[in-house]
């Protein structure tokens, strides 16, 4: 397990991930504990953090739960202020919160509009600069990793969220500018664009899944016939955030089961 542990082994490593109270930001968290990171999750509802972090705590690791809001610039200061006295100064940041306003663009709202560019997009700028400052200051290099979508470079036949494809395909670009920038200090950042997985954005709490009749377009798109299962995003997170990945920067990783290879 030696040379496993050399290419993909984060023990003595610094994680934090927004949107970890539920669905992908856990498995993203998960997967970084199990790795040997000691994590930081960041997320507004204070109670299912702390159910998670017990949950990480488990696999022999710190976690320290956070509750913050992405779009509040005095809560994302303290809540790093309180990260680092913690735990250190961040070596692994996943941005992971999103929202996805639904309504067909004739529709879709300016509020819903302003609201999804703030948590997709803005907060993803705002606190992968904060955290950037710090690695630039420490002159060891870090990780970077945002959640796009696969989503953020096609149009979406099942959802009306034009304001979520948007903002992703914002936070894709935005990924291979900061990964020229900051290339220099050794900080590598590229994204993770998810297809369809089973989560708060694609469940039907009615159902508590997702919804027969969107479930079915989804699966006829994807060559390999199903959605995800969140846990098969554990190996492209720890892969990114690895050493494994230290020539890897401005890459945007599709785990999509072939959705966009046609």
């Amino acid at each position: 397990m030696e040379p496993l542990q050399e290419l993909f082994g984060l023990r003595g490593k610094v994680a934090l991930v927004t949107g970890a109270s539920s669905g992908l930001g856990v498995e993203f968290a998960r997967a970084l504990a199990t790795a040997g990171a000691d994590v930081a999750i960041l997320a507004r509802r204070q109670d299912r953090l702390k159910a998670v972090a017990q949950e990480i705590e488990a696999l022999g690791v710190r976690c320290l739960p956070v509750t913050a809001d992405v779009t509040d610039e005095a809560q994302l200061d303290r809540a790093l202020a309180e990260i680092e006295k913690a735990l250190g100064t961040v070596d692994i940041l996943v941005n992971n919160a999103g929202i996805a306003p639904a309504a067909r663009a004739e529709k879709h709202g300016r509020k819903e509009w302003e609201q999804a560019l703030s948590v997709n997009l803005t907060a993803v700028f705002l606190l992968s600069q904060r955290v950037a400052r710090a690695m630039i200051a420490r002159g060891k290099g870090g990780r970077i990793i945002n959640i796009s979508s696969v989503m953020g470079e096609l149009g979406n036949p099942v959802f009306p969220t034009v304001s979520y494809n948007a903002t992703k395909g914002a936070v894709t670009t935005l990924t291979r500018h900061l990964a020229v920038e900051w290339a220099q200090h050794r900080i590598t950042v590229n994204a993770i664009a998810p297809g369809w997985f089973p989560s708060e954005m694609t469940i039907d709490p009615k159902l508590g899944d997702v919804a027969p009749r969107f479930k079915e377009k989804m699966e006829s798109r994807t060559p390999l016939g199903r959605l995800g299962d969140p846990r098969e995003l554990a190996g492209a997170v720890i892969f990114l955030a690895s050493p494994a990945a230290s020539y890897v920067t401005g890459a945007v990783l599709a785990v999509d089961g072939g959705w966009s290879a046609w």
